[in-house]
Formats: C-alpha cells, sequence, structure tokens
C-alpha cells in the first residue's frame, strides 16, 4: 500500500522531486568534473614523467659538460641518474618553423615514448624521432625527409618513429609563447652519432639529474665536485612540469570555489525542499497514523523519498562529473591544445566519492528526522495542519512610516519574515548564481584586458630575432641596427637560492614597453632594475630596496637597486642596457625586435649565420587566442549552469512558497483579489529578494574572481579589469531568470480552489 503511497508522492511533488534530482545532478556533476579533471592532470602526467625519466634538476652551463663531469655527478651519493643533454633550435628549410633537435646520452633520464615507427638507435646517423603532433600540424609521415638548417649549416635527416616526451609536455620555444603551436614548432630526437655527423661535434650544454635531494643538498654537491657554480633548475623551473601542475592546483582550486558554491545551493535548497514537503504531509502522516501504522514503518516510507532522490541524482551525476571531466581532459578538447600526453584517462579521486555518499546519508537522515519530528505527540495531535509560530511584531509597525505603506508592500514584508527560511534559501540561490555569473565574466574581461594590454599596446613590434651562442654583442649590435630594431639579452640569474629571469633592453624604437601595477604603459629608466608583482610578494620588495644577485658559471655577485614594480610573463628582473653597463653587469644580447616583416628577414642572407629562429608577435597573439578560447568554454559552460541553477532553485522555492501560502493566496482571492494582483504580491517579493541578491553578490562575485585570477593566472600577473558586459549581462539574466519564473509562479493562482482550502481547520 505505501509503494503506491510514495510514486502518488512522488507525483504529486513532480516538480519538487525533479528540481531537486537536477539540482543533485548539477552539484555533484560539476563537483565531480572539476575533481576528476585536476585529479587526471595529476595521474597522467606523473605516469608520462616516470615512463620517460623527467628529470628532477637541470643544470645548465653555456661552456658545456664533459664525459668527466657526468661521471663525478654519477659518482655522487644520492644521484639515481643523469644525462648530459642537448637541445637545439633548428628551422625547417620548407616552412621555416623551428624545430628542437634534442639529445639525451642517457636514455633513461629526459627520454621518450615510441609512438610508431622504429626504435631509437643511439647510433643512427640519419634518423630523426619526431613529435606525433608536430607531424601530423604539418603532414609529415614515417619514412619522409625533413631538411634542417642550423647556423648556416644545412643537413637532412629521415623521420624514423613518432614519439611523445614529458620534457616537450607543453611544446612552447619560450615562456613569450602560452599555447603550443604544432604548425611553427617542435621536437625531435636524435642520436649522438647523428649531431656529429651533421654538425661536425656535440657539445651538451645541459646536464639532467634524477633524485631525492633538496636543491640545497644537490647545489652544495655538484658545485663543489665541478669546481665552480652552476645554474640549477628544479623541476618547478621547468615548463613541462611547473605548467603542468599549476593546471592541476587550478582545477583543484576551481573545484573548492565554484564547484562547492554549486554543491552548497543545491545541497541547501534540498534540505529545504525536503523539510517543506515534509511539513505539507503533516495531516497524511497523521492519518496514516490514525489508521495504525506505526511510526517505524512511516517514517521508512518518507525517508525512502530522499534516499531515492539521492540515489537516482547522484548516479546521474557521477555520469555528468565523468562527462565533464572528459569534455575537459582529453586529446581533442580544452586540456588537449595545452598538453601532449600519450594517455589520457579520466581518475576520480576516492573521496569525491564519499562526499557523493555523504550527501545520499544527509538527505536520508533529513527525511528521517523531519519525519519524526512530524509524528511527535499522538495521532489526533498529528492530524492537525502545520502551523507556522506565531510571529512577532515588526519593529516598523510601530512607526508611522508603517501606516503609509500599500497593502502589499506590508503583506510581503510579513511574509518574508515569517517565512524566514525559504526566504534566504531564495537569496541565497540568487546570490550564489549573481557570484558565478560574475566571476565568469570578470575573468573574461580581465583576460581580454590582459592580451591587449600585454601584446597589442605594450609589443609594438613584428618580428622578434633570435641569435645564435657564437654572435658576440659588437655583431649583434651592428645586426641590431642593420635591421633598425631593438635588443635584449635574455638570462637565469641567481637570487635568493631561487633561479629567476634577467631582461636587459636597448629601445631605441620603443617597440617593446612595460606595464605598471596599474597597467600602464612605461618607459625604463636608467636608476634601477623593475620586478615583477610576484617577487614583490614573494620577496615583500619595494621601490628602493637593494638586491644581490648571482651569475651563474661564475663568482660573480651585482647588488641593484630596485626602481619599479612592474607586470611580467616571467619571474625576474628587467633593466635597461645603460643601468646594466653601470652595474657592471656582463650579458649577452640574444634578441633583436624589429618592425620589419618576418618574409624579409628569412629571404636577407645578411647575418643569416647569426640567426638560430624568427617569431612574428602575431604568432604569439595567435597562441593566447588559443588559450583564450580553452577559457571561453570554461567560462560558457559555467554560465550556462549557472543559469540552469538559478531556474532550477528559484523555481523550487517559488513553487514551495506557492504550497506554503496556498490558503493565504485563497483568502485574498475570497476577499475580491484579482488573479493579476495577487500575481503582482508574489513577483514583487521574488524582486525584492532578487535585488538584495545581487547586491550580495556581485561584491562576492570580485572576490572570488581575486581569489580565481590569483590561483589560475598567477604566472601571468593580470589584474582584474571591469567591462561593460561584467556590470550589465549579469544583472540582466538574474534578473530575467528572477521574473520568468516568478511569472511561472503567478499563473498558478488560476488553480487555487478557494473552498477546499478554507475547507482545512486550522
Amino acid at each position: 500500500m505505501l509503494r503506491k503511497k510514495l510514486i502518488r508522492t512522488i507525483f504529486r511533488y513532480k516538480a519538487q522531486v525533479i528540481s531537486m534530482i537536477l539540482m543533485i545532478i548539477l552539484g555533484i556533476g560539476v563537483f565531480l568534473g572539476f575533481c576528476g579533471e585536476y585529479y587526471s592532470i595529476e595521474k597522467d602526467t606523473f605516469s608520462f614523467y616516470d615512463k620517460t625519466g623527467f628529470p628532477d634538476y637541470e643544470l645548465i652551463d653555456a661552456a658545456g659538460y664533459s664525459s668527466d663531469n657526468i661521471d663525478k655527478i654519477k659518482n655522487l651519493d644520492g644521484i639515481i641518474d643523469a644525462t648530459r643533454f642537448v637541445s637545439l633550435n633548428t628551422n625547417v628549410k620548407k616552412d621555416n618553423d623551428i624545430l628542437g633537435l634534442s639529445v639525451s646520452e642517457n636514455q633513461n633520464v629526459s627520454s621518450f615514448i615510441l609512438m610508431s615507427g622504429e626504435e631509437y638507435d643511439e647510433n643512427d646517423t640519419e634518423g630523426l624521432w619526431l613529435s606525433d603532433k608536430y607531424a601530423e600540424a604539418n603532414n609529415y609521415k614515417l619514412g619522409d625527409i625533413i631538411e634542417l638548417k642550423y647556423q648556416g649549416i644545412e643537413f637532412k635527416g629521415i623521420i624514423k618513429g613518432l614519439v611523445k616526451s614529458s620534457l616537450y609536455l607543453i611544446c612552447i620555444p619560450d615562456s613569450s609563447q602560452l599555447m603550443p603551436d604544432y604548425k611553427t614548432y617542435g621536437f625531435c630526437y636524435v642520436s649522438p652519432n647523428f649531431l656529429i655527423d651533421k654538425l661536425g661535434s656535440i657539445y651538451y650544454p645541459e646536464l639532467h639529474i634524477k633524485s631525492n635531494l633538496s636543491k640545497a643538498e644537490i647545489s652544495k654537491m655538484v658545485d663543489s665536485a665541478l669546481g665552480k657554480t652552476n645554474l640549477i633548475l628544479t623541476k618547478d623551473d621547468i615548463v613541462s612540469y611547473t605548467e603542468a601542475q599549476g593546471e592541476a592546483k587550478e582545477g583543484k582550486t576551481m573545484a573548492t570555489i565554484l564547484p562547492v558554491i554549486f554543491l552548497g545551493i543545491a545541497f541547501l535548497i534540498m534540505v529545504t525542499t525536503l523539510q517543506r514537503i515534509t511539513i505539507n504531509e503533516k495531516t497524511i502522516i497523521g492519518t496514516l497514523k490514525a489508521l495504525g501504522f506505526r511510526d517505524k514503518k512511516i517514517i521508512l516510507h518518507y525517508t525512502s523519498l530522499g534516499l531515492i532522490i539521492g540515489i537516482i541524482g547522484s548516479t546521474l551525476g557521477i555520469l555528468l562529473g565523468y562527462f565533464i571531466a572528459w569534455f575537459i581532459f582529453n586529446p581533442n578538447g580544452p586540456m588537449g591544445t595545452y598538453f601532449d600526453l600519450p594517455s589520457w584517462k579520466i581518475y576520480i579521486p576516492w573521496w569525491s566519492i564519499l562526499v557523493v555518499l555523504l550527501i545520499i546519508l544527509l538527505l536520508t537522515l533529513l527525511s528521517f528526522i523531519y519525519t519524526k519530528k512530524m509524528l511527535v505527540g499522538s495521532a489526533s495531535e498529528t492530524l492537525k495542519p502545520y502551523v507556522v509560530k506565531n510571529m512577532k511584531r515588526l519593529r516598523i509597525e510601530d512607526s508611522k512610516r508603517w501606516r503609509k505603506l500599500n497593502f502589499a508592500t506590508k503583506w510581503n514584508l510579513r511574509d518574508v519574515f515569517r517565512h524566514k527560511t525559504r526566504s534566504l534559501m531564495s537569496l541565497f540561490g540568487v546570490f550564489g548564481c549573481t557570484v558565478l555569473l560574475v566571476a565568469s565574466f570578470l575573468m573574461n574581461d580581465s583576460m581580454i584586458g590582459f592580451v591587449n594590454k600585454f601584446y597589442k599596446e605594450s609589443m609594438q613590434y613584428e618580428t622578434m630575432i633570435s641569435l645564435s651562442e657564437e654572435t658576440t654583442n659588437d655583431k649583434a649590435v651592428i645586426i641590431n641596427e642593420y635591421f633598425k630594431g631593438d635588443y635584449s639579452a635574455n638570462s637565469m640569474v641567481e637570487y635568493e637560492t631561487e633561479a629567476i629571469s634577467m631582461e636587459i633592453y636597448h629601445l631605441d624604437h620603443h617597440y617593446v614597453s612595460f606595464l605598471d601595477k596599474k597597467i600602464h604603459n612605461i618607459t625604463l629608466n636608467d636608476e634601477g632594475v623593475y620586478i615583477g608583482t610576484r617577487m614583490e610578494e614573494q620577496y615583500n620588495l619595494k621601490p628602493g630596496d637593494k638586491m644581490k644577485i648571482k651569475i651563474y658559471g661564475t663568482n660573480l655577485e651585482y647588488e641593484v637597486r630596485v626602481e619599479g614594480i612592474i607586470r611580467s610573463l616571467s619571474k625576474g628582473i628587467v633593466m635597461t642596457n645603460s643601468y646594466a653597463d653601470k652595474a657592471g653587469i656582463n650579458y649577452k644580447i640574444n634578441r633583436i625586435y624589429t618592425n620589419i616583416n618576418k618574409e624579409t628577414v628569412n629571404n636577407d642572407n645578411n647575418y643569416k649565420e647569426n640567426i638560430i629562429s624568427l617569431k612574428l608577435k602575431t604568432d604569439i597573439i595567435n597562441s593566447f587566442d588559443t588559450f583564450m578560447q580553452v577559457m571561453y568554454t570554461m567560462i560558457g559552460a559555467l554560465i550556462v549552469i549557472s543559469v540552469i541553477l538559478g531556474i532550477i532553485v528559484l523555481y523550487n522555492l517559488g513553487t514551495m512558497s506557492y504550497l506554503e501560502r496556498y490558503r493565504e493566496l485563497s483568502t485574498l482571492k475570497v476577499l475580491g483579489f484579482k488573479d493579476k494582483k495577487i500575481g503582482n504580491l508574489l513577483i514583487t517579493q521574488n524582486l525584492w529578494i532578487t535585488i538584495i541578491g545581487l547586491i550580495l553578490g556581485y561584491p562576492a562575485g570580485v572576490l572570488s574572481t581575486l581569489i580565481l585570477l590569483k590561483a589560475l593566472a598567477s604566472e601571468y600577473e593580470v589584474k582584474i579589469i571591469f567591462g561593460i558586459m561584467t556590470l550589465i549581462i549579469p544583472l540582466l539574466l538574474v534578473l530575467l531568470v528572477s521574473l520568468f519564473v516568478s511569472f511561472l509562479v503567478a499563473k498558478k493562482n488560476k488553480k487555487i480552489d478557494m473552498v477546499a482550502s478554507l475547507k482545512v481547520g486550522e
């Protein structure tokens, strides 16, 4: 009998049951989706690192490392394994693309996974093991011949294998490019004999180490063994590690902010809805008790409602969560444009499943508590309808202002304070949706503003020329004058035991400019160095402070003065060449910025032996556009889900509000109030709550964006930027959702049965 009764109850409250199931699906789906995304990144990338021997440390010395050096390092205590390594940026003759030609002397460290083709042969003098993504983007296949150029030397290689390497997990040439572009940049592995055969010799400027020792221990041991200060990068300084784990960290942050808001809204609304359903069923519960049904059976009957809703919603929510994780983390999805992984398995963290089970348990427990509360007392007491406790008079009711208010305002004020829980839940629903929408649009505005300021306004050059190591500063200055450009010297230095970038600029034409903290363009002066906001925060530096930097490979140390704070893509210091000369800092010019187009530079035979590669500013901007497409996908999904959640929450609470006030609305109707007038009462109250939710939600949305930008885009030093769309669209969306739901609920007034509702005794 009670089974049929359960089905009737579900159909009686079908709108509420469906909305609760949808809220569980959305809440759990978004939560598990983001958890699955970051956890899958961690699991799949670490598996890739392990299979390819990703190094824990990289030693860099432009003079190169000898076989004697590697033997000394391998014999040190605590060193698991090591290899000498070199990667040369060569030009593909056909398209003038850049191909990183890599050699790892020991295939147990900094190696690759063969996807197809022949096994690697360390004695091969003709074979290339090419990035499969670069091959796909440029229509290369096994057996094809690639013609390459390096410092004026031309040579060929045969593609013998297609590979993936964890060192090139994020395949970008340098920090100026944010996203991989396999059409213009890729990598390949060759044997040591290949380089000797093609270039006449080989030298290794990098030494890669696998070890569990700390950086301080490694640094002390290595410097002692090699007799000089070495530039040592930890894996946290390597793009393919730090950026990948940064994505996982960002995903974890997202999973603990936005999905928690979704889950929190969904759970609180479900709790309120279950409570109101149980209250509305009080008379029926009393009837069952009067008919002789035991309390245990009645409790089991109503508890099963919460259990069924929890199980159905959670099951579908898990499926949605898996889909969301797969949508973000798959080779053809947003992460597929960033990562080059051999395996894209989805993993859901075990503790997130515990959260799902806990939600089901809590819903069941709450159904039990609410039903048990209704069963307190005798059957005759239980049969009486639930009556809201008498509400105390509002303070404003004793004022003259109260008498001037119209009936609708008085009625709505009393109703809001009489049903505080329902009003607060409605307010929380509007607040949550506003936070999500404002954060989404503000993230979008900030990132667009960043790229416009940083790339389109601050970078006025057309082509960036990278010079070879053999190019002297005197020769570089001559080349710079020939191409009518500006030049820079980019290198790594040590500050407070950390490797940071040092950029020295000569800017006659101002093809490169910089942004201060307020993202206004500034011109560097010759009175000191400029640091990024990350260094300012990490080391508590301010203008006027002194810094001591060390040049790697030497015992030279320089004291420099902090002149200002800028926003930068790299963590380091920036200065003019005049200040560097004044401070006595040795530097090597390695980049030229010019307004001459790439084709003209490429076809000019002058100084060709000094040019390693050419890069267009538009290529950098295009890579950021790809990054923004990923952002747009995420933001679009959040906006759609936020609107859906808002509709479900407000409609569910609006319907429950309608059921709670059924007798009151019937009374108003009997007293002669028209349906339109009653509808306006309901719409007005919803608008009040919506406006308050918007007022509270906007600043909370801004605060959430600040937290998200700090977590998701700290390496870009993005400043929050307000656009007119951020101010208008969330406001309009929330108001439209609120009005839409209010009109749907108001239409129910026509179905009120005045006689039936007023027959029920108080």
